[in-house]
């Protein structure tokens, strides 16, 4: 008798995702992609898991640590991981036979759209279009607006890690040399946004512009509005309160005016995913460090290169604390409708799940990145190692320095922590929902005092 193995369709994704890191972190491993060092196999492996999960913390420096060879498979792995690998396989079987499994459209349309139902190989094939445009259009004006620092690999390299939001960069200081430049900062800020805004909202943008062109209605969904309105009010603000913490209560107050809003606008930007940065993490002061840590633990938009709860998440549940607070009705209410009970329940769990990782994260690495000093000794290490823990989360690949000094248990805590972020706990949790069985009864209930 043959016993038939079933997978769950929210398996494939990290299946695949583990997959790749594993084959990245061989090839990174292998002389080929150095230049004349040795590296780990965690060191290979948490590259590998940083370039795969767009996330872009790195224990080595990519530009002078691996080879021509290196930095390609470096850049391939963030683009395999910002399209995502259910995406470019499931493009090769619908190119390849023309035909798609429901096992492969259900587990590719949980992670790219909200609305599930639609025409998979037409969307795949646009995803890959879209994204491929994006990068070449970055690339071509990245090496336009600075040739004498950015050559053409390099324009290219740094626009897919933009566009993908992944925040790697062949640069050992990141883009500190171009925090002045304000054609190279517009492009990277603009790459970071497309890229986090999602596949499905780029494409009823392009949708929408097509018909402003033609002179032609065209109402944006509210999924859209949703996700645009709420990256427009996170990066106002967040520029607002960094540019605040830094040049006005702060340290930055003989600089001049327009650098520093160019760097409070690409900071609060950056942050949300993207992991880019144009001055030194560990001179900010504490108040820009917190903004960013809440930036990065909303993240952007559903379906997209970035990580975090998503920008959905946050405006559910902050409609439904004004609902519980200021509304009658006590409905997650935003614009012209309300979010369904399931979405909200969904969010809810999200964010309690994404606090109690992140809070594990957080004591794991209190305790092996030097648990043993008393806190008179070990001030402001909390906060450094929260930053580095929410950065892994959200995919960000900020770091106030920590990352290169981790312990072997400390890397594969942030491994763990990249790995869940990308792919989102709440596939994890769609998971083990999938494989338990359906109760066949139900408990008794009663009240219980609250508060």
């Amino acid at each position: 008798m043959k016993i038939k193995l079933r997978i769950s369709p929210y398996a494939y994704p990290i299946l695949f995702f583990a997959g790749a890191i594993l084959v990245g972190a061989f090839c990174l491993h292998c002389n080929f992609s150095l230049r004349h060092n040795s590296i780990s196999w965690i060191d290979s492996l948490f590259t590998a898991t940083s370039a795969t999960c767009v996330t872009g913390l790195a224990v080595v420096d990519t530009g002078t640590y691996f080879s021509t060879i290196g930095q390609i498979i470096i850049l391939c792995l963030i683009q395999v991981g910002g399209l995502g690998i259910m995406t470019i396989t499931s493009l090769i079987f619908y190119l390849w036979s023309k035909k798609i499994s429901l096992t492969d459209k259900i587990a590719v349309g949980q992670g790219l759209l909200h609305d599930p139902t639609f025409s998979l190989g037409n969307f795949l094939i646009n995803i890959v279009t879209m994204a491929f445009t994006i990068e070449a259009l970055g690339a071509l004006f990245l090496y336009i607006l600075s040739p004498q620092k950015v050559g053409l690999f390099s324009s290219l390299f740094h626009s897919i890690s933009a566009f993908c939001n992944a925040g790697f960069s062949l640069y050992e200081n990141s883009l500190m040399d171009f925090k002045d430049n304000l054609g190279v900062n517009l492009v990277i800020m603009i790459l970071i946004i497309l890229g986090g805004l999602g596949f499905s909202v780029l494409q009823e943008l392009i949708i929408y512009f097509k018909h402003k062109i033609n002179h032609k209605r065209y109402v944006l969904s509210w999924h859209t509005n949703v996700v645009l309105s709420t990256t427009a009010y996170l990066i106002l603000f967040g520029s607002l309160f960094i540019f605040l913490g830094e040049y006005v209560f702060g340290p930055g107050k003989e600089t001049p005016l327009g650098e520093s809003i160019l760097v409070s606008l690409f900071q609060a930007v950056t942050c949300r995913t993207a992991g880019f940065n144009t001055v030194d993490i560990a001179y900010m002061t504490n108040v820009s460090l917190c903004i960013m840590i809440l930036l990065m633990f909303i993240g952007g938009g559903p379906g997209s290169c970035a990580g975090g709860i998503k920008v959905t998440t946050f405006r559910v549940l902050w409609a439904y604390i004004k609902g519980q607070i200021f509304i009658k009705g006590k409905q997650a209410v935003i614009g012209r409708f309300a979010a369904k009970e399931e979405d909200l329940n969904k969010a809810v769990i999200l964010f309690v799940f994404s606090c109690i990782l992140i809070s594990i994260g957080i004591l794991i690495l209190n305790i092996t990145e030097g648990g043993e000093a008393p806190h008179i000794y070990s001030r402001g290490i909390f906060l450094s190692i929260a930053f580095e823990v929410v950065s892994a989360f959200g995919t960000v690949g900020l770091s106030t320095g920590l990352t290169p000094h981790l312990t072997f248990v400390g890397k594969c805590v942030v491994i763990c922590l990249m790995f869940i972020g990308r792919l989102g706990p709440i596939i994890f949790l769609s998971l083990i929902q999938h494989i338990q069985e359906e109760p066949r009864f139900a408990w008794p209930k009663e009240n219980i005092l609250i508060g």
